[in-house]
């Protein structure tokens, strides 16, 4: 759970899905010699990571998947992975490249 100044309910529930690339959950089924099946789910392997964005001069708390965490590290830092994979970036994220890039 995240407490946001920014959302109306203060006690918005946050998906388990990567705030830079949006991987999600995968769900299927194990099927038994039988063909019974029944239904599964991988979770993503997420985590709360903080980083320094030196335009807004302040840490910046996002939850990313470990693949996430090494193309940030990997292009340099939050703000160049959120320019190349813009496509993909939650609102929250969406807001700190706008306020970075003004």
């Amino acid at each position: 759970m995240t407490l946001s100044a920014d959302s109306a309910n203060p006690f918005e529930i946050m998906a388990r899905k990567c705030e830079l690339l949006g991987k999600k959950n995968l769900y299927g089924n194990t099927v038994s010699n039988a063909n019974n099946k029944n239904r599964t789910r991988s979770l993503v392997n997420l985590s709360w990571k903080r980083f320094w964005v030196a335009e807004l001069k302040q840490f910046v708390r996002v939850r990313v998947s470990n693949r996430a965490l090494r193309i940030i590290d990997k292009v340099g830092g939050l703000i160049p992975a959120c320019r190349k994979n813009q496509k993909t970036l939650s609102p929250e994220l969406e807001k700190v490249l706008k306020k970075a890039s003004s």
